[in-house]
């Protein structure tokens, strides 16, 4: 299993960034993903997951800011982050969880400057 992702930067308050995370080595179409972040000091936590079925959930902290999607012919996934807020600042990693064990990519960097 391999999930890159990508898109990460610096971007000022209510700025808008696209995460991309590219998966492989398992049958993308029939799983659930997701986006988890985790700042400097606090655990890791949901941001948003998406069915194999398209259906959603968000943490209540990005709900109408973000929108997670998915593209199960390319095997990308997307979250799209507007209005982005300080808080927002974390490494955002994409998941794939399993009976077993959870895989997770490398993340990518999201810093938002007030």
């Amino acid at each position: 299993v391999q999930l890159q992702a990508s898109g990460g930067g610096l971007v000022q308050a209510g700025g808008s960034l696209r995460l991309s995370c590219k998966a492989s080595g398992f049958t993308f179409r029939i799983n659930t993903v997701g986006w988890y972040r985790q700042a400097p000091g606090k655990q890791r936590e949901l941001v948003a997951r998406i069915t194999s079925a398209h259906m959603t959930d968000y943490a209540d902290f990005v709900k109408g800011r973000f929108t997670i999607s998915r593209d199960n012919v390319r095997r990308m996934l997307y979250l799209q982050m507007n209005s982005l807020k300080p808080d927002d600042t974390a490494v955002y990693y994409c998941n794939l969880p399993s009976s077993t064990r959870d895989y997770w990519g490398r993340g990518t960097q999201v810093t938002v400057s007030s």
